[in-house]
């Protein structure tokens, strides 16, 4: 699962977004210094980094300026509201700008996209004789080519991106048709369950009662 690295002085917006992403399985590091922030991103290999604006020691533009050539994503945390703020944070490379106060699932949806987009390097994925092959959007079960839907196949790489962790309904909904999707549930539910007829994952790709999906290593 990704590493996470969050920038942030608010301890209590700190400790809220570390609770967040570690529920759902990630793993996180928390910085609330501009400079320590630098020391700590050169040196460490985070697969992305939450950093706020208005930090002491070092604001976060000049951060991301310092570590750029890291390659490591960023998506800004920031309170600061003005169109212009957020232009010049997405001109010095970061992958999204969210404003603060932001609702938990909004901020997971838009991490998700930020991984799936910049571990496009990454070829395939396997799990138990399936082999999905992301730059060319082949799943293969045993050998045997499997044809799923544009939906269907970005389902079952998220699930095999997040093996034994339980995936809520909104947390699928949001990842996969987007955090403003209006549909119902019931989507989701159609989609999962023709994921695991396809590649026939009964057993494995389980349903949560009253939560949602998980599929298992086991």
């Amino acid at each position: 699962m990704a590493e996470i690295l969050i920038v942030e002085d608010d301890e209590n917006i700190a400790r809220m977004i570390e609770a967040t992403l570690s529920m759902v399985g990630y793993r996180c590091d928390g910085c609330a210094d501009g400079s320590e922030a630098v020391r700590r991103i050169l040196e460490g290999s985070y697969d992305l980094i939450l950093l706020d604006v208005m930090l002491p020691g070092m604001d976060g533009f000049e951060i991301l300026t310092k570590i750029k050539n890291k390659g490591t994503p960023v998506i800004f945390l920031t309170a600061l509201q003005d169109v212009g703020d957020k232009v010049k944070g997405l001109r010095l490379g970061a992958e999204d700008y969210i404003v603060k106060p932001f609702e938990a699932v909004e901020l997971l949806a838009r991490i998700e996209v930020v991984l799936r987009r910049t571990n496009a390097g990454r070829q395939q994925l396997a799990y138990d004789g399936i082999l999905v092959d992301l730059q060319k959007h082949v799943v293969t079960k045993n050998g045997e080519r499997v044809p799923l839907t544009p939906k269907e196949f970005d389902v079952l790489v998220f699930f095999m991106q997040n093996v034994d962790i339980a995936i809520t309904r909104e947390r699928l909904m949001a990842a996969i048709w987007g955090y403003e999707f209006e549909g119902e549930s019931r989507t989701v539910d159609i989609h999962v369950q023709q994921v695991r007829r396809k590649l026939n994952l009964k057993g494995k790709l389980v349903t949560i009662p009253k939560l949602g999906y998980c599929l298992e290593s086991r």
